[in-house]
């Protein structure tokens, strides 16, 4: 007696392989069976015909820290099809923070809270405390953030950090190691990691080894020094002998255009070398904080979230412009503190890079902005629809292995991102005719179309376009190779 039964559904298994037709059983919160279970008694039969059955999608890249304890519904994330997020990338976590966040919310940590009420974790232990006892509708893993970790000790962070202030630091991020955290995570390209010299970082990150831990990055520099920064990323990974993940990879401004043909081969040669993967979203425009040096790159940008004028949320910088009469570095000056869209990417390297066979595929959507970049809500959709459905960029089984199998093995999630007996119950099922991101830049918020069912840990999360109401999500932690 099976608890469900996805019956008559094509499945596609999150290892690349060729798709192929069977049923799969679902006892408690595991995967029993594969294959043809005609005959076979279920207390639930989902009828799965003309759909595709994958396993639950892994958003490499998220920042759902806050979102996972506001909003543990998790709508965003679960209409889409992902049942594991990957949280506390580019620097920011809500945890350990021992002290009083400073007012107002130190950038970029004002992306996860800015009211700064959040940040009340003393210590990674206690975050992850109140995450289990919320249990989101999805799962999570998390990584500590080294931006917080220097807002956690250091009272200028205009400066390399000290001897004392860096063993503060270790301390910390051994401590959420030791709870939880899958690693450690850096946002060097922010203001506020900037002056951390590469030796800070070693030192900061000196036992992830010893706890089996990863290395992820938004690396300091994504356009014109973006080979030196790839490579301090390598030697970082090679000195604490740990796991790489490049955050984002992206080339950004027009002068940059075209260079992937020049750093993915470079990232391919390091991997042959030393543990080293990436992670992308499927957009030719990033989101971020509102900075006058960002918008000074880009021809077009978009509000995202503006503190002082909250009602322009959502309208182009250019036409905030001219209504304040003034340039467009001023207008951006008016609205800090921000949030923006940026077009500063070019649409042939994203396709070069997420067509590269290391890149998994992450959201690295902003939950809490007003007018959210649609990859919040639309990033592993997208990759179903625009780039493999319509575009042929890869097959859907790839598409599928780079939001699943391929993830999961690299942070080490053995048992989930694939479907086979005996792994977590973690399925989404999809009509691969009509799945797609739901809304594009500037409009309405919608979720995205052909997400039929979604399972997390053997119940149903999602079902028939409408949340179920059950939360079943776990803490998932890394099992190191």
């Amino acid at each position: 007696m099976y608890d469900l039964i996805f019956k008559g559904g094509t499945l596609i298994d999150g290892t690349g392989t060729p798709r192929r037709d069977a049923d799969i059983g679902i006892v408690d919160r595991h995967i029993a069976a594969v294959g043809d279970l005609a005959g076979k008694q279920a207390r639930q039969v989902v009828d799965a015909t003309g759909l595709i059955v994958a396993p639950g999608f892994i958003d490499a890249h998220a920042h759902d820290d806050c979102l996972l304890l506001s909003s543990p519904d998790m709508t965003p994330k679960l209409s889409q099809g992902v049942t594991t997020v990957v949280a506390g990338n580019c620097g920011m976590s809500l945890a350990p923070m021992p002290r009083p966040v400073p007012q107002p919310v130190t950038p970029p940590l004002d992306l996860l809270d800015r009211s700064g009420d959040a940040f009340r974790y003393p210590t990674f232990a206690a975050y992850v405390d109140a995450l289990q006892r919320q249990a989101p509708a999805t799962n999570f893993a998390v990584l500590v953030g080294h931006t917080t970790l220097r807002v956690a000790t250091m009272d200028d962070l205009g400066v390399a950090a000290s001897d004392a202030e860096i063993a503060q630091m270790r301390t910390l991020a051994a401590e959420a190691l030791a709870a939880g955290a899958i690693g450690i995570s850096t946002g060097l390209a922010y203001i506020t990691a900037m002056p951390a010299p590469t030796e800070e970082v070693v030192r900061v990150c000196a036992d992830l080894h010893a706890f089996g831990g990863i290395y992820c990055t938004h690396m300091r520099d994504e356009s014109a020094g973006i080979m030196d920064s790839l490579a301090e990323t390598f030697e970082i990974g090679r000195r604490l002998d740990v796991p790489v993940v490049i955050s984002h990879h992206k080339l950004s401004g027009a002068a940059n255009f075209g260079r992937s043909r020049e750093t993915l081969p470079y990232i391919e040669s390091a991997g042959s070398q030393q543990p080293v993967c990436l992670d992308c979203y499927p957009y030719d425009a990033g989101s971020t904080v509102l900075e006058v040096w960002r918008v000074r790159r880009c021809d077009r940008v978009i509000v995202t979230w503006s503190t002082p004028h909250r009602e322009l949320a959502g309208r182009e910088l250019n036409d905030i412009a001219a209504l304040f009469g003034v340039d467009r570095e001023e207008a951006a000056q008016r609205l800090m503190p921000g949030g923006a869209i940026y077009f500063s990417m070019d649409a042939q390297d994203v396709d070069r890079i997420l067509a590269f066979p290391p890149t998994m595929i992450g959201s690295d959507g902003l939950p809490h902005d007003s007018q959210p970049h649609p990859r919040l809500w639309g990033a592993f959709p997208r990759v179903l629809g625009h780039y493999a459905r319509n575009r042929a960029l890869f097959s859907l089984e790839t598409a599928v292995h780079k939001m699943t199998g391929l993830p999961a093995a690299n942070f080490g999630f053995k048992d989930r991102g694939v479907i086979m007996p005996g792994a977590c119950a973690d399925i989404t099922v999809f009509d691969a005719l009509t799945v797609d991101a739901g809304f594009g830049y500037g409009e309405r918020v919608q979720p995205a179309r052909g997400i039929v069912h979604v399972m997390v840990n053997g119940k149903l999360a999602w079902t028939n376009g409408a949340a179920t109401g059950t939360r079943e999500g776990r803490l998932v932690r890394r099992r190191a190779a």
